[in-house]
């Protein structure tokens, strides 16, 4: 979701092209006849847009070319897959553009957060109804992955690579606070904040207060950012459990036991600096940092372990990305054969090797036993959650910065903020 497109941007240039989705074709190519999985029909070439080469990530496209997508093409006789790398910057728009002049590809790897968007715009096929055995692959995904294809009743897509967030920190910190072990629940946390006064280690840090940030210590909490069915937040984002969850948070940081950064300070030390250097003792944060320490600070041995548990247990939130289909193909069987293969064992296992966790359960147990590092990721995604799954994401995140800086900030009440945040995210699950 982060560095997406506005809402505005997106719905203004694909309404108009919605509308002449029954008209046009995605592709030049002649429809595949149904027999086209079994290698029956006439040879079928598949586009597919994605971003695994982002920031020069070769060992992903590497893999994808060179491995999985010639092992489905020898499985699968007369598909053909072409894949294109996209930066994640452009994609959006591109998909957008592709939208309006209707030039879309087979398959897309999405952001799970333009999903819903995309979905409510026409632009993407309904994966529950074009696989008749598709419950069978969604039950076997983490069931927060598989949330986050779900849109107005249907089902858009498959998760393809997943990761969340946990809780990081170091036996620096663990040893400065008197701990044996990082704090399991939010008590834990607190004595830490308190077993830390004045030694100048903050107890946690983090960069934001936007739902990637905020909502694991809502849910954990036991509070909630919507009522299930995505009609009504009032009553839930300002419910007592959802507002004693941030209220913890605010007087730590009244306390000093939190940084200013996670109130957009840009001046003060990134969570990728501060907790190797020692300035922090705990972030949340994704399998993503594995490689980056390990170039920047390659004697830096992080301590993994599950979100601080509240009253709600311990949940974190989903991030990643899912595959998708685009209405407009002209080869909908061949590719519903490929997003059956990037299920497997034989993709999903492939992808952990280089950097993208399992979706599928069974795939991250077998991940995690192969690399342990992903242990601590495939246990908090058994209860991780998506984000709210509507087309104004986006816009739920800018309201939740806005409105709970103040807090922080001393110059409203939590309950005041998260009510001013649930009146204005009502607003836009009544326009969903």
């Amino acid at each position: 979701m982060k560095r997406s497109l506005t809402t505005l941007t997106v719905t203004s240039v694909v309404t108009a092209a919605a509308l002449a989705l029954a008209g046009c074709s995605g592709s030049t190519s002649t429809p595949d006849a149904s027999g086209a999985a079994a290698g029956t029909a006439a040879p079928v070439t598949l586009t597919m847009w994605g971003t695994y080469g982002n920031g020069g990530n070769t060992a992903q496209t590497d893999v994808l070319n060179k491995t999985l997508i010639p092992s489905f093409e020898a499985s699968h006789p007369g598909i053909t897959v072409k894949y294109v790398d996209i930066p994640y910057d452009s994609l959006k728009q591109k998909l957008t553009t592709g939208a309006a002049g209707g030039e879309l590809p087979d398959l897309v790897r999405s952001d799970i957060g333009w999903v819903a968007q995309f979905a409510s715009l026409g632009v993407l096929a309904p994966l529950d109804q074009k696989m008749s055995d598709f419950s069978t692959y969604a039950d076997a995904t983490y069931p927060g992955s598989l949330a986050t294809n779900v849109w107005n009743g249907h089902t858009y897509g498959l998760p393809l690579d997943t990761n969340t967030r946990v809780l990081v920190t170091s036996q620096a910190a663990l040893d400065a606070a008197g701990m044996s072990k990082p704090p399991a629940t939010f008590d834990d946390l607190k004595t830490m904040a308190s077993a830390l006064a004045g030694k100048n280690i903050a107890t946690f840090a983090d960069s934001g207060l936007q739902g990637w940030n905020i909502l694991p210590w809502i849910w954990s909490g036991g509070g909630e950012i919507s009522d299930a069915t995505l009609t009504k937040s009032t009553g839930y984002l300002d419910g007592a459990k959802s507002v004693a969850a941030v209220q913890m948070l605010v007087d730590l940081y009244k306390q000093g036991a939190i940084p200013n950064l996670i109130t957009g300070n840009s001046g003060a030390t990134s969570t990728s600096d501060g907790l190797p250097k020692g300035e922090y003792a705990t972030i949340l944060d994704g399998p993503w940092m594995r490689d980056i320490w390990s170039g920047q600070y390659p004697d830096f041995k992080p301590v993994y372990a599950p979100v601080p548990a509240g009253p709600g247990g311990s949940i974190s939130v989903v991030g990643g990305e899912d595959i998708v289909i685009p209405a407009t193909t002209a080869h909908m069987d061949a590719a519903t054969e490929f997003v059956r293969y990037t299920q497997g064992d034989e993709f999903q296992l492939a992808m952990a090797k280089v950097g993208q966790m399992p979706v599928v359960a069974s795939s991250g147990t077998k991940a995690a036993a192969a690399d342990p590092f992903y242990a601590p990721f495939a246990t908090q995604l058994a209860t991780a959650k998506p984000r709210l799954v509507i087309p104004q994401a986006s816009e739920v995140d800018s309201i939740l910065s806005t409105e709970l800086t103040p807090a922080f900030e001393g110059t409203t009440t939590v309950q005041a903020a998260l009510s001013s945040a649930a009146k204005q995210i009502d607003a836009l699950l009544t326009s969903k």
